[in-house]
């Protein structure tokens, strides 16, 4: 058979035609109807994506640089998007593959006869076919992704053969997607990470804490904060962290060969420590990092650290990367002696263009940028980086309270968990590790979720890609598993490109990226049945990416009496219905970061499964 190698010029000539370009916004819908066998057998005159759009570089670990089309890109969110894609090594982990023929073929037939194998690799090759097919008849265009997740910095052959179809091969080569994390942490190591700096310490016992927000509007707004902690102490005071971090919520993206971009200068974080009661054991006490959700604050850990402090274990927090609102923000403690105010360091900049600081302001890029699609990614490599310095800084020798040096855990709920995976995979030193309710990639979990998929509608109108619908689009998009779209919707196909050039720029921010770097001993991972916030599927990428679905605990929430319509926040919902959960779930991750056993919350009752009877389950949003 004839093998047919795409060359640059025949993937721009496809690109200009509006098969492969991320900039084309007019795409038809499909053909409908009964699928008839060509008398010939059909050739894919274009492959993507290719190593064919790329240069040489030598500053980079693939010796590649992307070289997309930039012509005509369109709106200045997708200019910028295409703009930043050349900036990286190589293609997606998880690419949006498009295969165009010289006239109509089956989708089923196409799907059965295409792989993706890498080149090289001996025993240990990775070879997979396909899942999540659209088929676009009116350009007989077949889309689709690999089946596997695949390995950064690696080349890989696309090949489609098979019946009624003549042979057709490129070889593409994925991006260095952990690189630029790695990076920081090995910034962070030649760094003197310094103590903790307090700045009081009090009584857990007949203590409120309030939290005075700076909304950047004028005074400060008080609102109290929630504590499951009845003994110990608490602990306020800062540490300082290195910052990359730029004014627009972007890091500099520097070959990958290089040691990372430069250091831009030093900000001092807040944090909140909770101490165990009664006297430290010697060498002092053990030591978990806690990970609040989105929207939420350092001061979440009154509620998350129950479980740990009743098992002799102090749990600190700081705020992430655009949380705890600006930076004048304020903690108001009250004990039985007086009443002081200590500084917050809320983290929080208006990006948004509204008016004032909220809850998350500072956390993504502008909306309406030309970064609008590196979103959340710099942001949370930046606090990935920050749990770093923090994991030194409590570990070390110059604490002013009586902190076992070494061997930190982590724990993170929701958002916590996404950037938790990120810092478990990235950083050997996190001893131990908990991860609630996470998911990714980021780009589905605002496509999935009810309560983000705004954000997405907002991003599309910046792009000029609305094409009404339900939230005013419609992607058209599978789920892992189910069967091929063979009809998208009009100006569906732009928009799948847009989401899947927007994943690909995010992947070195996303934790799937590192769950192949998470050894299983130290990892212990719980899901809830039905999340609405970080939606199953998006649970299931992530555990598949790593192998991990013997490390996952799922709370059947669609099992016990107290089923609600989102269970993703049950792990802090200690005082209400959903009290025994919280504990279960908090006590589960207790014991595992305490002795890296992994028990079952509810023995041999049905609504927690550790580990998950059946994963697949995850494949649905279960809502």
């Amino acid at each position: 058979m004839r093998s047919v190698t795409t060359r640059r010029s025949t993937v721009v000539a496809a690109v200009a035609a509006g098969a492969l370009s991320l900039t084309t916004l007019g795409a038809a819908p499909a053909v409908a109807g009964p699928f008839k066998a060509p008398a010939a057998k059909a050739l894919a005159v274009s492959l993507f994506p290719t190593d064919d759009l790329t240069v040489r570089d030598r500053g980079q670990r693939t010796g590649l640089r992307v070289d997309l089309p930039t012509e005509d890109c369109g709106a200045v969110v997708v200019c910028g998007l295409v703009d930043r894609l050349n900036q990286l090594d190589g293609f997606d982990l998880d690419p949006r593959l498009a295969l165009r023929f010289d006239r109509p073929v089956s989708a089923a037939t196409v799907a059965a006869a295409t792989t993706v194998e890498q080149v090289g690799g001996g025993k240990d090759k990775q070879s997979t076919g396909v899942d999540r097919v659209v088929y676009d008849g009116t350009t007989n265009t077949f889309y689709a992704h690999p089946a596997e997740q695949l390995r950064p910095g690696t080349t890989y052959r696309l090949r489609v053969i098979g019946r009624d179809l003549r042979q057709a091969q490129t070889t593409f080569t994925t991006m260095s997607a952990t690189d630029g994390l790695l990076d920081l942490r090995a910034q962070v190591d030649r760094r003197d990470a310094g103590g903790l700096t307090v700045d009081a310490v009090v009584p857990a016992a007949g203590t409120t804490v309030e939290y005075l927000r700076d909304t950047g509007t004028g005074s400060l707004t008080a609102g109290a904060v929630p504590s499951a902690i009845t003994a110990g102490s608490y602990v306020f005071g800062s540490f300082t962290s290195p910052s990359w971090l730029r004014a627009d919520r972007t890091i500099e993206q520097t070959p990958t060969r290089d040691s990372g971009p430069a250091v831009l200068g030093e900000q001092e974080l807040p944090f909140l420590l909770v101490l165990p009661p009664g006297q430290a054991p010697a060498g002092g006490w053990p030591v978990a990092i806690f990970g609040h959700g989105f929207t939420g604050a350092a001061s979440n850990v009154l509620l998350a650290a129950a479980a740990n402090t009743a098992a002799g274990v102090a749990t600190i927090s700081t705020h992430v990367v655009g949380h705890g609102y600006g930076p004048g923000s304020q903690w108001r403690v009250t004990t039985a002696t007086g009443t002081k105010t200590i500084p917050a360091l809320g983290r929080g900049v208006d990006t948004d263009g509204q008016p004032g600081i909220s809850s998350t302001d500072g956390s993504s890029t502008s909306p309406s940028g030309a970064a609008q699609a590196i979103g959340s990614r710099d942001a949370l490599r930046q606090t990935a980086a920050d749990l770093m310095t923090l994991l030194r800084a409590a570990g070390s020798d110059e604490d002013e309270v009586d902190l076992r040096a070494g061997g930190v855990s982590y724990f993170g709920q929701s958002f916590g968990g996404i950037y938790g995976t990120m810092l478990a995979g990235a950083e050997p030193d996190v001893a131990r590790a908990g991860l609630n309710v996470p998911g990714g990639p980021i780009s589905e979990i605002v496509r999935l979720s009810p309560s983000f998929r705004p954000i997405l509608q907002q991003n599309l109108f910046f792009a000029g890609l609305l094409n009404g619908g339900t939230a005013g689009f419609t992607e058209s998009l599978p789920l892992r598993g189910q069967a091929p779209v063979l009809a998208p919707a009009d100006g569906a196909l732009p928009i799948q490109e847009f989401i899947a050039g927007t994943t690909w720029l995010n992947r070195s921010g996303s934790p799937e990226t590192f769950a192949p770097l998470l050894q299983n001993e130290r990892v212990l991972f719980q899901i809830a049945r039905g999340d609405q916030t970080v939606p199953n599927p998006t649970s299931y990428t992530l555990l598949d990416a790593g192998d991990l679905f013997d490390r996952a605990s799922l709370y059947r929430n669609d099992l016990t009496p107290l089923r609600v319509a989102n269970p993703h926040s049950f792990l802090l919902a200690l005082g209400t219905p959903f009290g025994t959960a919280a504990l279960q779930g908090q006590t589960q991750i207790a014991t595992f970061l305490t002795t890296g056993q992994t028990i079952d919350p509810d023995g041999s009752d049905p609504v927690w499964e550790t580990p998950i009877a059946e994963p697949r389950i995850l494949l649905t949003t279960g809502f």
